[in-house]
């Protein structure tokens, strides 16, 4: 186990880098220039160059890159060359926590709908409770989830004012207000994610329900509940454990449209308005962070699978 979680950890960490020297020489490839399209106004050709020497734009690209490399293994990830020139650290201090309690919030919310919906979809196959949890997958899958953002600030914070429009409280501030900011996206971005949940734990439970040792368990008289929650749910949450580490890395990243549409400063919100502005400390900052979220949501996946399966191991 030990070794595998090394070559898994050596393996996150070469995955981060690529990425993170993909999206660093892209930037730098795409024509145009941030400097001359801030200043484009004044036409000052000096300060442009001014601030390219500055920064460090002058100089050849593998020189960059080499610096830059050499500053993020010291957890230095630059200054953001617009607005008050603050640390790229400082930023993604800032909009980390706000995207974090987003996605946890959501993903609450999406295995709060969705493993009920799934067990009662498979446990009463072909009946009307199995004919609404597929509607309601249906509708969650084909519903966006700014379309859906924006009838929950129409419907819930504009005609009743019971939560808060806009905006983003710290948990320091008190749990009832950091929470009230959150529900309406967070029931936004986990609708959508429930519908798919749901789905694949109806039919990983359909195959497990069919299997034999199922029906012998059943032929001894087990309780219905039992059947469900000790026998067939364990064997039936290999897939769904795989689907749901996917699902909490892209809550991460799917929650850029809806942090817009709810004014949350956070991390998908600062990327989308690094790329705009071509930050590119900004940007690269951004996208490690995310990579990082993603790779090791994987390897928390793998550990799992063998907590959930004993017969599973991963010794060689």
């Amino acid at each position: 186990m030990y070794g595998y979680l090394l070559r898994r950890s050596l393996g996150a960490v070469i995955v981060m880098w690529a990425v993170a020297t993909l999206v660093f020489f892209m930037l730098r490839i795409v024509p145009g220039d941030p400097f001359a399209a801030m200043l484009a106004d004044a036409g000052d050709m000096e300060a442009v160059e001014a601030l390219r020497r500055k920064f460090g734009l002058d100089q050849p690209m593998y020189v960059q890159y080499v610096k830059w490399f050499a500053n993020a293994l010291q957890g230095d990830f630059g200054t953001s060359i617009y607005g008050a020139r603050v640390p790229v650290q400082q930023l993604l201090l800032e909009a980390l926590p706000r995207t974090l309690s987003l996605a946890s919030l959501s993903f609450i919310i999406a295995l709060v709908i969705a493993v009920p919906a799934g067990l009662i979809a498979a446990t009463r196959r072909n009946t009307a409770w199995d004919h609404g949890v597929t509607v309601f997958a249906f509708l969650g899958l084909s519903m966006p989830d700014f379309w859906l953002a924006i009838l929950l600030i129409v419907f819930l914070a504009v005609n009743i004012s019971w939560l808060p429009a806009i905006g983003y409280e710290p948990l320091s501030a008190g749990f009832w207000p950091w929470l009230s900011h959150l529900i309406l996206p967070a029931i936004a971005v986990g609708t959508g994610f429930s519908a798919i949940i749901a789905r694949m734990i109806r039919s990983s439970m359909l195959e497990v329900l069919k299997t034999d040792y199922m029906r012998v368990a059943q032929a001894k008289g087990l309780r219905q509940s039992a059947l469900i929650l000790r026998h067939a749910l364990p064997n039936a949450l290999i897939p769904v454990v795989t689907v749901i580490g996917i699902a909490f890395a892209l809550l991460m990243s799917g929650a850029v449209v809806v942090e817009n549409v709810f004014s949350i400063k956070g991390l998908g919100r600062l990327l989308i308005q690094g790329i705009l502005n071509r930050d590119y400390p900004v940007v690269q900052g951004a996208i490690l962070v995310v990579s990082a979220i993603f790779v090791f949501s994987n390897l928390l996946v793998d550990m799992l699978y063998s907590v959930i399966d004993p017969r599973i191991r991963y010794d060689t």
